[in-house]
């Protein structure tokens, strides 16, 4: 490989994609509806009494992502050891990345080039394990916050927009019947490896998949238990956006929409810097059947949006400028 090629590659890509980043994001603000009205409503809120919460959920965001870093070291060491530093630019470098791909598929590749040339496929399958815990973190809260609804659905006459009381019952025994299968998958990840090594197709390329036999169910509730915390972390912060814009619900009843939310927001193929309005028609419609202040919770649902996934994006792109992607002829 040229000198001249590694300089393109390794130099010119985060100038490239911080720019391709800004860019996207212009365009999905851009076509907004009511544009100059929101941003009036949005400067009200930030500059008035309820900024410390605006603050507050900014701060939270870097712990968040603290918190996913920190998850991600714990997954690597069983390949290389990084600092916490390291594992954090490679997060928010992910999220760079993470942006126009589907379901943020990129967010891998984005992470693994902080790691040794050997250990990048590596890195891969086993920082796959560490979205699979979030899913189930997800999966959980969400079937419990759909009882909820359903509850409340039965008991105070709310009209569900999607479902009637018997398909959503549906919903929930066929969620939580999957959610336990892949609870049971998640903490036997050492046998399904061993198991898949037996196909001969598989057994090829081994190498990328065994140390997820090194992860023991002490390791595993761990990674499940920082993905928790990270839930909760992501909920408090949507709370607070949505008191900090006047939508008044109780605080434990929102922490269960929020996870319905989430839930929710599995289901479609989604690309991140499209996926401001997928988030604001969704949150619009979970969180309407208790408010009807739906311009507010639409706020909510995009400044969590920008700040959470945004923002990082932005950041990464720049981290990730100057990573040598090649240190090797």
């Amino acid at each position: 490989m040229s000198k001249r090629f590694k300089i393109i590659v390794n130099y010119i890509i985060g100038p490239i994609l911080f720019v391709w980043v800004c860019y996207t994001l212009y365009s999905e603000i851009s076509r907004q509806d009511n544009l100059e009205q929101k941003w009036q409503t949005l400067k009200t809120n930030f500059f008035g009494p309820q900024q410390w919460k605006f603050i507050t959920v900014i701060l939270l965001m870097l712990v968040n992502w603290g918190i996913e870093a920190r998850k991600w070291q714990v997954l690597m060491q069983t390949i290389q050891k990084l600092s916490f530093w390291r594992a954090y630019k490679a997060v928010f470098s992910g999220q760079s990345l993470a942006i126009n791909t589907p379901n943020r598929v990129g967010e891998y590749v984005g992470r693994v080039v902080y790691l040794n040339d050997g250990n990048r496929l590596r890195g891969i399958a086993l920082t796959i394990v560490g979205s699979f815990s979030q899913t189930l973190v997800t999966l959980i809260a969400g079937v419990i916050g759909c009882i909820i609804i359903r509850t409340d659905a039965r008991h105070q006459s709310i009209p569900l927009p999607f479902f009637n009381d018997a398909w959503l019952q549906v919903t929930i025994y066929f969620s939580a019947s999957l959610t336990l299968l892949l609870l049971i998958t998640y903490y036997n990840l050492s046998w399904l490896t061993k198991l898949l090594e037996r196909i001969p197709f598989v057994k090829k390329y081994s190498f990328f998949i065994q140390k997820l036999e090194d992860l023991h169910w002490r390791e595993l509730t761990r990674i499940l238990s920082l993905s928790l915390f990270r839930f909760v972390v992501y909920a408090f912060q949507f709370i607070l956006l949505l008191h900090a814009f006047g939508v008044d619900i109780e605080a434990w009843r929102l922490f269960w929409l929020i996870s319905v939310f989430y839930f929710a927001l599995m289901l479609p193929p989604t690309v991140t810097i499209v996926e401001g309005s997928i988030r604001a028609y969704l949150a619009a419609t979970i969180f309407g059947l208790y408010s009807g202040n739906i311009l507010a919770i639409e706020f909510a649902s995009l400044g969590l949006w920008f700040i959470n996934l945004i923002m990082p994006a932005m950041a990464g792109s720049l981290f990730i400028f100057g990573v040598k992607l090649f240190k090797k002829k």
